[in-house]
């Protein structure tokens, strides 16, 4: 199988490569912009294209989004003149003012933020237009490289002592970008043998918490390691923010058609983050001997 996926520098897009370095069933063609033509998808000739997600699409630019929106709308076009199925993730944050419950596959976002509600009427033209076709909704996504990564930008920030600052009062499920690279090849490998489960799709970590406590979690973590390899660091201090004063805003997606129909399983976001850390740890012990120039 071949996928093309767009945004090289996007964190899905390198977890991707590494969950396909690791496979020989999958081939990828990366490339760096996010608008893609007919004439280029005929000389490629994917199997599938895949668009990361904007992650935090409340906080961009609408010129960003509307670039975004407008690249997508390129992909689609293309993708309907060489009969090759889409793929486009799409952040949780289109759920705008959250739901008190789970939020289910069917339920179609409606936002107030103009900005999102360009993003949601790409999607509406890709499911009227195009039946081979997933959107998969995500959590907010976390890896330790790449654009929009999260995680690395909390360690970063924690290890040279700087304050970060996380809302309290937004609910979420954060999502490891590795069990999403694992779980779109997973998914897209059965629909090349013939599951033709085309439709929206929601996928997330496990253990709705808040930005805040996520945060304050991976300090705890990060600690925890630099404790167990005899570093003593000040780590700045996780700081509150709430936004929403009368209430706590969930956007908390209901994972259960991706397991129905593929048998996909929300990975745990606090054993992945600890995974994460450990081959962060593993980068700082190779940092430190190249510096000292000690051979391993």
């Amino acid at each position: 199988m071949k996928l093309l996926i767009l945004d090289a520098g996007h964190c899905l897009s390198l977890a991707l490569a590494r969950e396909a370095s690791r496979r020989a069933d999958t081939e990828l063609v990366i490339e760096q912009n996010i608008a893609i033509t007919a004439a280029q998808l005929q000389e490629i000739a994917p199997d599938a294209v895949i668009i990361p997600p904007l992650a935090q699409p409340l906080s961009m630019t609408p010129a960003a989004v509307g670039a975004h929106a407008d690249a997508v709308d390129c992909c689609l076009d293309a993708c309907i003149a060489q009969e090759v199925p889409l793929v486009w993730c799409v952040s949780d944050q289109l759920y705008e003012d959250g739901f008190d419950e789970p939020i289910d596959e069917h339920v179609v976002p409606t936002p107030r933020d103009e900005c999102l509600r360009r993003l949601v009427m790409t999607g509406d033209r890709i499911r009227a237009e195009y039946h081979r076709h997933l959107i998969v909704r995500l959590g907010p996504l976390f890896a330790l490289e790449g654009s929009q990564a999260w995680l690395n930008e909390i360690i970063d920030s924690l290890v040279v002592g700087q304050s970060v600052r996380a809302a309290e009062d937004v609910v979420c499920c954060p999502t490891s970008v590795d069990a999403v690279a694992m779980a779109l090849i997973g998914m897209l490998q059965q629909q090349a043998s013939g599951a033709n489960a085309w439709g929206a799709y929601h996928l997330a970590g496990t253990e709705p918490v808040s930005a805040f406590t996520f945060t304050s979690m991976v300090r705890t973590q990060l600690a925890t390691h630099l404790e167990g390899r005899g570093e003593q660091v000040a780590l700045g201090d996780v700081t509150a923010l709430n936004h929403h004063h009368d209430a706590k805003l969930r956007r908390v997606l209901n994972c259960r058609r991706v397991l129905d129909v593929f048998g996909v399983h929300q990975k745990p976001w606090r054993l992945e983050v600890g995974r994460m850390l450990d081959a962060w740890c593993l980068t700082r012990d190779d940092l430190s001997d190249a510096s000292t120039g000690e051979s391993v």
